[in-house]
């Protein structure tokens, strides 16, 4: 058995999943987000009741919205900002006597995918989640591919490539600097795009609703389309992997998986492009049983 433990922003949810990848027993909870310690305390409250319930004892694989420095061994750039600035990977271990191993979600999400999910039978696979941003991970044959800086996958904090008029004006990013893929194709750049041509803030559900009477909903959803096919071919480009997973709120939106291949081909260094592009297997489901793969 494995246990994996995906910590976000608003929920927790921890899983003992079987060697044959099955859900022996899963638990979610409110984060606390207000207090590292609390995080701490319902972390190790949650390993226990697992070990009540199905007598594992075994390492813990942990899914976070961040990093770990590979200088200073301490978090950055969570969205669960107490992570920020801590020593979560030796911090956790103290508190539950267990060997911990934490990735980023999205590398998480990608692992499972590849593992026993939607690309479970290619080599290489480059997983994405589009949600409220955009990030990415790197598989090679089963192996999470993290780097040198830990950053592998990174590919929301890129500048949107082969920008066109439609793209202007420029936009900045939480990071720092301008023209992040993660201000364009991200659900929540979807819904700032509409207001900007509206004035009014919807979700990308209803964005996605209205789309075939609203001719601004549709047109934004067009460049979402066409600003993915240029985010994909430089994918595509540097790392030429079997397939694509989409993750995230975005993944839902079924229109993508027809229409960005019959562009991407315009942007790809190739007479041909065989990549495939897929929806995923586990869903939501995914960066908790990436954790657990983790192990």
């Amino acid at each position: 058995m494995r246990l994996g433990i995906d910590l976000g922003g608003t929920k927790t949810e921890i899983a003992v999943v079987s060697g044959d990848g099955s859900v022996v027993w899963t638990k979610r909870i409110d984060t606390s987000a207000e207090s590292y310690s609390q995080i701490l305390s319902q972390l190790k409250a949650l390993v226990g009741e697992a070990y009540e319930v199905t007598g594992y004892d075994g390492s813990i694989g942990v899914s976070i919205p961040g990093s770990v420095s590979p200088v200073s061994g301490l978090i950055r750039g969570a969205n669960t900002q107490v992570l920020n600035g801590r020593d979560f990977v030796n911090d956790l271990r103290a508190k539950v006597g267990r060997q911990v191993n934490v990735a980023n979600d999205a590398n998480c999400f990608t692992l499972s995918e590849a593992t026993d999910g939607a690309a479970c039978d290619y080599a290489n696979v480059f997983g994405v989640i589009l949600g409220t941003g955009c990030g990415g991970g790197l598989v090679i044959d089963n192996k999470l591919i993290q780097g040198r800086n830990m950053i592998s996958g990174e590919w929301g904090h890129s500048p949107l490539p082969w920008i066109e008029e439609r793209d202007l004006p420029r936009r900045h990013c939480w990071c720092g600097l301008f023209d992040c893929l993660e201000t364009y194709i991200s659900g929540s750049a979807v819904s700032r795009e509409y207001e900007m041509f509206t004035g009014t803030n919807l979700p990308v559900q209803q964005i996605v609703e209205i789309s075939s009477t609203n001719d601004n909903a549709e047109q934004v959803l067009l460049n979402l389309e066409n600003r993915l096919a240029r985010a994909f071919a430089i994918i595509i480009n540097f790392i030429d992997p079997d397939a694509i997973v989409i993750g995230g709120g975005l993944s839902n939106l079924s229109r993508l998986y027809s229409s960005i291949p019959l562009q991407w081909g315009n942007y790809v260094f190739s007479d041909s492009v065989k990549t495939e592009l897929l929806p995923p297997k586990y869903g939501d489901s995914s960066g908790i049983r990436g954790a657990a793969w983790l192990q």
